[in-house]
């Protein structure tokens, strides 16, 4: 099969990439992704978060290495496996980052990607359900909604934090990052706005548009070193996908890079291990990987707003589920972490650097082990880290593109990655027994009441700190030689592949990381249009 353009992954920039490409009707496009189509429900029930995370089919539930700064720790990540990628299954929270993350990529030698030159494109993808203003846009794909539900504790968690001497921020978005507040959703008409539905269903029946499902790519065809196609297996036969202008790997921080390496390109040393043939030099393959840690103060309650799998909290469940299937309203349409914010560890600090989620629920593993929310009764104050020092690197297990590769996230690795999460779970107390939640406050579960020196939250960090689903940077964008893509995502020393994902972050941002994987896809498609335009035969080879 023969496509102008092939884009391997049809996660958040995957679709963007999809739609845009796909809006020249003189072009032929095809999206090859890796899950099924995003039609289980649980996908569209913003409540659903459980059911999708704990999916077989739905999750790629990635594990890392041994972390030796997590007490030698197996960490799950989940990954969306589905069309919308990890839009269709995370907690739906707005947020871009903040204005200095993006200067700094423009510091670095990314041209087209300050503050500046992105706003208006983060304007130009969304509708902002509360109205256009200085930050935000409507009309665009993305619908971006306040919360149709409040729970209780969630009320009292943003009456606890200016108790505790934070500012309430209306808009994390907007002129001020810092401060504690609701967050914006990305929900329409009280369902998830996955990017597959803000993006990829519109356009769906366009006649040059091929989206192919339930297709494994197993590694970018070259012709010398230009990328004329993509070689997939799908029900059990290897075909080959050929792309007359472009391949784009969209399939995210872990998959990129893994399948740049499965297709000869990165660090030598590293293709020899598993006896692939070098096609091009570029030692900043898989590595620069970076994530947002999470560590948590649960608290068991008294009032009974809390969320809980025991029999005793079964009548409310049906009464979330009827109020959500006749009009869309109640818990069900809630993302949970409803409410958070950005707060510094130390007023010296020039922007902040922790990152709060408040959800009503005791912390269970990701969801994995539901035991606890049929024990407790609690709620869940997260800090996570937004601006850690730790690099790690995803390498090649086997030259099997079937076999899922090694991820080395490297956390904690450095004193203030550790003494940051110590210093938020002493912040996260100071909230959660303000007078605003003694109405709420039974006892804390976890790090418990024994456990308050130094020594004891940092052990409680390395035992059970978390991702917060953020992993970024492992196909570099730069002008440096640690590169793997240039500013305009081209892929160095080679032709015909871009790289456009998360993966190209230089440095992680200061947030939750859908947003900015969108807007990396608008940029990315953008530029490819650009460069058509300048040359419709050829794509330039990168520096």
């Amino acid at each position: 099969m023969r496509f102008d353009y092939v884009i391997v992954g049809g996660g958040s920039a995957g679709c963007v990439l999809a739609n845009r490409l796909s809006a020249d009707a003189s072009v032929k496009v095809a999206l090859v992704e890796a899950g099924p189509d995003d039609t289980n429900p649980f996908i569209h029930i913003p409540g659903g978060i459980i059911p999708v995370i704990r999916s077989n089919t739905l999750n790629w539930k990635f594990e890392t290495q041994p972390e030796a700064g997590c007490a030698k720790r197996r960490l799950f990540w989940p990954r969306g496996r589905t069309l919308g990628g990890s839009s269709a299954i995370n907690a739906m929270c707005y947020i871009r980052g903040h204005r200095s993350d993006y200067d700094h990529w423009a510091s670095l030698g990314c041209q087209g990607w300050s503050y500046d030159a992105l706003l208006p494109l983060f304007k130009s993808i969304e509708h902002f359900e509360p109205g256009a203003n200085a930050f935000h846009g409507v009309g665009g794909g993305l619908n971006v909604a306040e919360p149709r539900y409040m729970n209780p504790l969630m009320s009292a968690f943003i009456e606890a934090a200016q108790q505790a001497g934070h500012a309430r921020n209306d808009d994390f978005n907007g002129a001020e990052q810092e401060g504690i507040g609701r967050y914006h959703v990305m929900q329409k008409d009280g369902e998830r706005c996955s990017n597959a539905r803000a993006f990829l269903t519109p356009v769906r029946e366009r006649p040059n548009l091929t989206v192919i499902t339930d297709t494994h790519a197993r590694r970018v065809v070259f012709d010398g070193k230009r990328a004329v196609g993509v070689e997939v297996q799908r029900k059990g036969r290897v075909e080959i996908l050929s792309a007359t202008r472009e391949v784009i790997l969209s399939a995210g921080a872990v998959g990129s890079p893994q399948l740049l390496l499965l297709s000869g390109v990165g660090p030598k040393a590293e293709l020899d291990r598993h006896g692939i043939v070098q096609v091009h030099e570029l030692p900043g393959v898989g590595e620069n990987l970076q994530d947002h840690l999470d560590i948590h103060v649960t608290v068991t309650e008294k009032t009974s707003f809390a969320i809980t799998l025991h029999p005793s909290g079964w009548l409310r469940s049906l009464k979330m589920l009827w109020a959500y299937l006749r009009g869309r309203q109640g818990e069900l349409s809630s993302n949970f972490a409803q409410v958070g914010g950005f707060i510094k560890s130390d007023p010296a600090q020039p922007v902040p650097d922790i990152q709060w989620h408040m959800v009503p629920f005791v912390y269970a593993n990701h969801g994995q082990k539901l035991g606890p929310l049929f024990r407790h009764r609690a709620f869940t104050l997260m800090s996570c880290f937004l601006r850690p020092e730790s690099r790690g690197r995803i390498r090649l297990a086997s030259a099997d593109p079937l076999v899922k590769p090694q991820i080395e996230a490297n956390y904690l690795a450095t004193e203030r990655d550790l003494s940051v999460l110590v210093t938020g779970i002493r912040k996260a107390r100071e909230v959660l027994r303000q007078p605003a939640f003694a109405r709420h406050y039974r006892a804390e579960l976890d790090p418990g009441d024994a456990v308050q020196s130094d020594a004891q939250l940092r052990d409680y960090v390395r035992a059970r700190a978390e991702t917060i689903y953020h992993p970024v940077g492992t196909c570099k964008m730069g002008v440096d030689a640690a590169a793997v893509v240039d500013p305009r995502l081209r892929v160095c020393g080679v032709s015909g592949l871009r790289v456009i994902d998360a993966s190209i972050m230089p440095t992680l941002i200061g947030g939750n990381t859908n947003a900015p994987a969108t807007v990396i896809g608008e940029n990315g498609a953008r530029m490819i249009i650009e460069d058509a335009a300048r040359q419709p035969e050829a794509v330039p080879l990168a520096a």
